[in-house]
């Protein structure tokens, strides 16, 4: 593979481009505008291959006033793309009937209590029918390869197995005197929610307005286990599933250890459930999680991603597998055994015998495939630089998004010669001054190779100094993408006054398993080290940075990162943490996360593992007496609902700071929770942030 090359290529570009000549008629991005950009969602071709169906949001400060409509263009001549609904509320989960007539999506119109599927024939005028009314909704629609029977996802209480008795379920809930919620099991809350009684179960129906659903899990001894349960996400519980090619029944992945998440991985194993009832067959038996399930367009080869959950380590590679079907558990293939990366999505063209994937490497995301058989990973055409994402095969056709720091998300066609389908953000970023990623490499003082991006200010002089505001990452198992962002956008946090430092540290993905791994036992001193030496590289290296005024940020990991600089450095001139962990030991306990934790941290909290106590943030208070900490003025921002890293943490840094006499400033948002997604919030928080730098920065 040719990666590096394409790097060192784009290295150069950067200067040409994005010159002062260049970034003359254009202006730095508003937070207007990059709110009010247009959202498109991963395309979901036609199985003719003809036709492409995705989301387009167009936000608006007002969520009220935000709308998400699908939209369709074709995929054998340059007619523009139109638009196929139009309501405010917002439609997902897209699925084509086999004969590439009509699709089925689930949404909450005006009179539905929670999300339905509807169905849209593209042959004929009209409006979407629906074709459910369940108490609780339904979600993730598929229709079977013969067309006849629709698949979909609804929740059901304990001991409810039809919806007479979901919806009688329903009402005595609501109608409860009372107010608490109980609990058994771990987590309690997710992201940011409460988590209920409620289960994900498997329904299946004939693919008609009218007809009436069956549970497939009803009363299985499967859905009865205690740890029974699918992936967590923002609708709930959802399972993941794939029809059989003979649509006589459908191959789930299921977790049935979610009840001993807070001691050992939770992984997913591979059942099949056949239409007409019956106790689900488990395929697999082991410790290894399958997910992103794909037949062949023959029907003969199951594909999936697998990861090992290797118990005693804090990351896995999650690699391509296959299984022929009828299913074979002992003929397991690992088709990318000899790729030391993660698999990001996947797809598989008719008339292929490779298979198309994504997966990071070094702040970007190209096209690559690896055959049937396996083990010859290569590159396909793609953009050399920018991420490539949201991939899909219906056909023949390959279809997925692809954006850069420069460049809003589009939908691209990737048969042979990449070409651009859609243009909806093209005319607006045209006018802004967008500075593309500058790469560089360096050693650090353990020998490990850091990558790092820096991103130039709007109106870039090079006969001027520029403070350095150092943006770390969250994770820490992720990587900075060259891509479009909403949440700490490096055009906006730059503005026209800094330049962008984007260090991947140890622990960071795209760089290999080991890489990944080496966290473990180190989860924030040796990251902060990198962060450090990263920023007096950057000095180093380019004349333009002024090290005498350098700033650090960060959310998630990339604040407890933020924290951890603030207890052991002074270099920095002000420090931005949002949902950044005081201490290691409160965050183990209070957040929807445990048994990763102590693996990265060396055992449990109670054991001899001296990292808890080493690497804890608020346990190096010590420093600031010693003048090497706490002395730096730090904004601490947190929303009220995120549950990953909940506000407590927040709360003890600004206390402790304030304790110390620190110069400190807390902020929480209400709404929020791990992530700042309201509009106003968003202008809000930015402001403040920049208001920050501009006060210790100038």
């Amino acid at each position: 593979m040719k990666i590096r090359a394409l790097l060192a290529g784009w290295i150069v570009s950067v200067a040409v481009v994005f010159g002062a000549e260049a970034a003359a008629k254009k202006h730095p991005i508003t937070h207007e505008e990059l709110w009010l950009m247009k959202r498109i969602g991963a395309p979901v071709p036609s199985p003719d291959g003809k036709w492409v169906v995705f989301s387009v949001t167009e936000p608006a400060y007002d969520a009220k006033e935000q709308s998400t409509d699908l939209w369709l263009k074709s995929l054998t001549d340059d007619t523009p793309a139109r638009r196929i609904t139009y309501t405010k509320a917002p439609e997902g989960g897209v699925n084509w009937s086999p004969d590439s007539a009509s699709i089925v999506f689930t949404t909450r119109r005006e009179g539905d209590e929670a999300s339905q599927i509807y169905r849209l024939n593209l042959n004929q005028p009209g409006e979407a029918e629906r074709l459910t009314s369940l108490t609780l909704g339904a979600r993730s629609p598929k229709f079977s390869p013969d067309g006849k029977q629709l698949l979909f996802v609804s929740d059901v209480f304990p001991g409810a197995n039809d919806e007479d008795a979901i919806k009688k379920a329903a009402k005595e809930r609501k109608d409860r005197k009372y107010n608490a919620r109980a609990y058994e099991q771990f987590p309690p809350r997710f992201w940011m929610a409460w988590l209920d009684d409620k289960k994900a179960h498997l329904f299946v129906m004939d693919a008609k307005a009218g007809a009436k659903a069956r549970d497939l899990l009803a009363g299985s001894k499967l859905a009865e286990l205690p740890g029974f349960g699918g992936g967590q996400g923002d609708d709930g519980q959802n399972l993941e599933t794939e029809w059989a090619p003979d649509s006589s029944g459908v191959v789930l992945s299921v977790s049935t250890n979610r009840d001993a998440a807070a001691r050992e991985p939770v992984y997913a194993q591979l059942y099949f459930v056949a239409t007409s009832g019956g106790e689900p067959k488990r395929l697999t038996n082991d410790q290894s999680s399958y997910g992103n399930l794909q037949f062949s367009p023959d029907g003969k080869t199951l594909f999936c991603v697998t990861d090992p959950n290797t118990i005693d380590k804090v990351y896995d590679l999650s690699r391509l597998a296959s299984f022929p079907w009828p299913f074979d558990a002992a003929k397991k293939k690992i088709l990318t055994a000899n790729l030391d990366r993660s698999v990001g999505r996947y797809a598989l063209p008719e008339g292929s015998d490779r298979i198309y994937f994504t997966f990071e490497h070094a702040g970007i995301e190209q096209l690559h495939s690896v055959s049937y058989a396996g083990g010859d990973v290569r590159d396909e055409p793609s953009m050399t630089y920018g991420t490539t994402g949201g991939l899909n095969a219906g056909g023949k056709a390959l279809v997925g998004t692809w954006d850069s720091v420069s460049n809003p998300a589009e939908i691209y066609a990737f048969n042979g010669a990449l070409k651009r389908l859609t243009s909806f953000n093209a005319e607006k970023a045209a006018t802004l001054d967008l500075p593309g990623v500058e790469h560089f490499e360096f050693k650090a003082s353990d020998g490990m190779t850091i990558h790092n991006m820096i991103v130039r200010p709007a109106g870039f002089d090079a006969a001027k100094k520029y403070p350095l505001l150092v943006v770390i990452h969250g994770g820490a198992a992720n990587m900075w993408h060259d891509t479009f962002v909403l949440r700490w956008n490096y055009h906006l946090l730059a503005g026209t006054e800094y330049v962008i430092l984007l260090t991947d540290y140890k622990g960071s993905t795209g760089y290999g398993e080991e890489f990944a791994r080496s966290i473990q036992l180190d989860p924030l001193r040796g990251p902060g080290n990198h962060v450090n030496e990263a920023a007096d590289e950057a000095v180093k290296r380019f004349a333009f940075i002024d090290g005498t005024r350098m700033a650090a940020a960060g959310a998630s990991y990339g604040g407890h990162l933020a924290n951890w600089l603030q207890a052991t450095t002074t270099r920095y001139k002000c420090i931005i943490s949002h949902a950044g962990e005081a201490d290691l030991i409160m965050q183990w306990g209070t957040s929807d996360s445990i048994w990763g934790r102590e693996v990265n941290s060396g055992g449990p909290v109670w054991g001899d593992s001296a990292v808890w106590r080493e690497q804890s943030p608020v346990l190096q208070a010590g420093n600031h007496a010693k003048g090497t900490g706490f002395k730096t003025p730090i904004l601490v921002t947190v929303g009220e609902l995120d549950f990953r890293v909940p506000m407590n943490n927040a709360l003890m840094w600004f206390a402790l700071n304030q304790r110390l006499g620190a110069p400190s400033k807390l902020i929480v948002f209400p709404e929020a929770g791990h992530w700042i997604l309201r509009g106003e919030d968003s202008r809000y928080w930015y402001g403040e942030v920049r208001g920050w730098l501009a006060k210790y920065l100038k």
